[in-house]
């Protein structure tokens, strides 16, 4: 193993451990692979991590993280107004999803089994949409678009009807041919819901 000359650091970590699931899968993968890949030591990686669970949650996080950051950037368009938000909204989070089932199956596979050893880190991430698609709701109800009194559990409704378009257990439906007319008329019944 040639020594790396790059400093390691966690995001560099990260990113070898997310090219060696795919290529090796969970099962097989291994934190001496993550530092084969990265020419250096498996103490060094422990470094960082302190165990494999560690660092297969630290990559479910980041997975998880990249769309929740997508997603804010429509959460802070504050001058646009709610149910074009709503709409945008719920549109990136089920693109997102299907992109990462359709675009990369071996590593969406992989994404599936570390869903479910990392439970916590799922339910921070979904706390977090639907915090996300609280503030719009509460945006709608302060302007008076939307018509609810508490936003909060309107956000986690919301969230749980359209869940067959972002829950990854749903990935197989999201490649038939009438699943963005299904959403559309989904997210437009919502839509007239929330007006009142």
């Amino acid at each position: 193993m040639a020594p790396s000359t790059e400093t390691l650091t966690a995001e560099r970590i990260l990113e070898a451990t997310e090219e060696v699931l795919r290529r090796h899968g969970p099962a097989k993968a291994t934190v001496v692979d993550v530092a084969r890949a990265l020419g250096v030591s498996h103490g060094s990686v422990y470094r960082h991590f302190r165990t494999k669970a560690a660092l297969r949650e630290a990559v479910t996080k980041r997975w998880l993280d990249r769309t929740s950051q997508v997603l804010s950037v429509i959460v802070d368009a504050g001058d646009r107004d709610p149910e074009s938000r709503l709409r945008d909204w719920a549109g990136a989070l089920f693109d997102a999803k299907r992109r990462k089932a359709g675009e990369d199956p071996e590593l969406f596979a992989t994404y599936m089994v570390l869903v479910d050893e990392n439970v916590e880190a799922v339910a921070e991430h979904i706390t977090d949409l639907t915090g996300q698609l609280t503030r719009i709701v509460r945006d709608g109800a302060e302007s008076g678009a939307f018509a609810t009194a508490d936003p909060a559990t309107t956000a986690r409704a919301l969230f749980q009807a359209t869940g067959r378009f972002h829950d990854p257990c749903y990935a197989r439906e999201w490649e038939r041919p009438d699943v963005e007319a299904d959403f559309t008329a989904l997210l437009d019944l919502l839509v007239r819901g929330l007006r009142g």
